[in-house]
């Protein structure tokens, strides 16, 4: 390549390393992994939002549920004050408990201890049904991030190896080695591994903040039943 030609090659390059450019520029395959990139990254922001406000605002609820459980005179002045519709996780386990309790609560006198035992048995694991039912779908969204935060990295590498080979499948075509025909080739596949990594670290993080927010409300909903339970064994065993 004479002189000419690569000067007019470092004219047109030489500011030409914007975000857009680099994208236009890029091969087919390097745009589809920087486009899969982008949807990867806005999606994984839309879950880590709501997720972060949802599992904050139970965390506050259930607090605030716990100061009027543990004031509260009776189990049934507590079901009355609180409406007929559970509004999060631990109000969700309250009514569970409470429904199965006022159906067959009259008739306790004149049953036997074993009958006693077993109704409290079937309490505990009514409660158990719905601690999993309401973790599953707090968990709702977690395994994309999960995903993401686990294959964002070698999918921009992906991106990075095939922007690299074409690089130097571009110098042997031009038999030029000059940094006018390497950089913007190199330039566009780096740009796919930084977006790889801007994809996967907000995910692991926060995937590993709601698993820890998550084992947090678990562990208040299983220690609030087995406190239901014991209550409800003094209430039918006196």
């Amino acid at each position: 390549m004479d002189e000419s030609i690569e000067k007019k090659i470092l004219e047109e390059s030489s500011n030409d390393f914007s975000i857009l450019s680099l994208f236009f520029q890029a091969d087919i395959v390097v745009k589809i992994v920087i486009i899969l990139l982008i949807f990867s990254s806005i999606w994984s922001w839309a879950i880590i939002f709501s997720k972060y406000s949802l599992l904050k605002n139970i965390l506050i609820d259930t607090e605030d549920f716990e100061e009027n459980f543990y004031g509260s005179e009776t189990l049934s002045k507590l079901s009355k004050k609180l409406g007929s519709q559970p509004t999060h996780p631990i109000e969700a386990v309250f009514f569970s408990a409470m429904v199965y309790f006022e159906k067959v609560k009259s008739g306790f006198s004149n049953k036997n201890f074993d009958y006693k035992k077993s109704f409290c048995e079937n309490v505990k694991k009514e409660m158990l049904i719905v601690i999993n039912k309401e973790l599953s779908s707090l968990e709702k969204g977690l395994n994309f991030l999960a995903s993401v935060g686990s294959t964002a990295p070698f999918i921009g590498l992906f991106g990075t190896v095939w922007g690299i080979m074409n690089s130097f499948t571009a110098i042997g075509i031009s038999q030029n080695t000059s940094l006018a025909v390497v950089a913007p080739g190199i330039a566009e596949a780096l740009f796919a591994t930084a977006l790889g990594l801007v994809a996967a670290i907000p995910s692991v993080l926060f995937f590993n903040k709601f698993n820890s927010m998550l084992e947090n409300i678990s562990n208040k909903l299983e220690v609030f039943s087995e406190e239901i339970i014991l209550i409800i064994s003094k209430e039918i065993f006196r």
